[in-house]
């Protein structure tokens, strides 16, 4: 059986906004979704100690569940991009941290797909850098650090909308759950 770790970014839980749906993608192929929540808010938000400090909170975890396991991490999150690689797992990582040393070196290490989703209208995005690291790789013109972009609400939300197609198509393209 397959399990998927939904970790949540410094402002909202993992059962709100982007990571409560990309968890439903998840629970629709029939997986177990283990929504973490923070032990207690973090304090060095993208310091280095947080990249130790978000891995202490997940490992656990992860040292239950085994080894098919997909993890979806929203910024804060995608400090645990260090297990992914560590433990070559697959990973979803919505409005990922770009623009600090670790996050990326522990993407350069990934051994297995991840699929990174971000905007250009969020200062902790680097398209070009994210193409780089992955060929699955979503970037909406415009969208900030939430995936909202200017003007009409629906039109944030038709940004969800492609952020869940974009996770079933890259699950699709790993044949995740195996």
């Amino acid at each position: 059986m397959a399990d998927a770790v939904v970790i949540p970014g410094g402002g909202f839980g993992p059962a709100a906004g982007l990571l409560m749906y990309a968890g439903v993608v998840a629970e629709r192929r029939g997986v177990t979704v283990h929504r973490h929540w923070w032990s207690h808010p973090p304090s060095h938000l993208f310091e280095p100690q947080s990249e130790s400090w978000v891995c202490d909170e997940i490992r656990p975890l992860l040292d239950r569940l085994g080894g098919n396991t997909l993890l979806i991490g929203k910024s804060l999150g995608t400090n645990a991009a260090t297990l992914a690689a560590e433990r070559s797992l697959p990973a979803v990582w919505l409005t990922p941290i770009l623009t600090v040393p670790w996050v990326v070196a522990a993407l350069e290490r990934a051994t297995a797909p991840v699929l990174l989703v971000g905007g250009t209208g969020d200062a902790m995005w680097d398209g070009a850098e994210a193409r780089r690291l992955s060929p699955y790789v979503l970037e909406v013109g415009d969208a900030d650090h939430g995936m909202q972009v200017p003007g009409p609400v629906g039109e944030s939300v038709a940004v969800l909308g492609r952020v869940l197609t974009a996770i079933e198509e890259f699950l699709d393209a790993i044949a995740w759950p195996p």
